[in-house]
């Protein structure tokens, strides 16, 4: 049985799957991990999610606030021996829906262009690319990505 547990970046599960994304990301990003690493820090992440299978955390994904209306998403990982089973699909739901919930009208998130399952994950999921947003404008490994919520 899958669970999603509503927390934010103080949960220590959460805390654990991000260590996971990060040392992934290092090997993914090479020299350019250290500029992508100064925007993904979670101290200030008020709404995080984990996601659970028979109380072992497999998943976790969060959405801080980035302007007015908009809601950044971040953090998206699923372990890998859990990869390819719809985990994702389902962190990234609940995410929106607790946008939703939190009356924002559009979600935004930036990947790498060296996570094709990422990019898949998105555009499967209603995602179109955007410009380049805030940091990411003009960073050539950087692929933006926007999701209007309907009420």
């Amino acid at each position: 049985m899958i669970r999603i547990f509503r927390t934010d970046a103080k949960h220590p599960d959460f805390k654990m799957l991000v260590a996971k994304l990060d040392a992934d990301l290092a090997q993914r990003d090479g020299d350019e991990h250290s500029f992508y690493d100064q925007f993904n820090k979670i101290a200030l992440i008020k709404y995080a999610l984990v996601a659970y299978e028979e109380g072992v955390p497999i998943a976790c994904g969060a959405i801080k606030q980035l302007e007015p209306n908009v809601m950044e998403v971040k953090r998206m990982y699923v372990t890998p021996e859990k990869r390819g089973m719809g985990f994702a699909t389902m962190v990234l739901s609940e995410l929106e829906d607790w946008a939703r919930e939190l009356g924002q009208k559009t979600c935004v998130l930036e990947t790498g262009k060296r996570q094709p399952e990422a990019i898949a994950l998105y555009t499967k999921n209603g995602y179109t690319v955007i410009p380049n947003y805030g940091q990411y404008a003009g960073i050539e490994n950087s692929v933006c990505f926007e999701k209007h919520l309907l009420g």
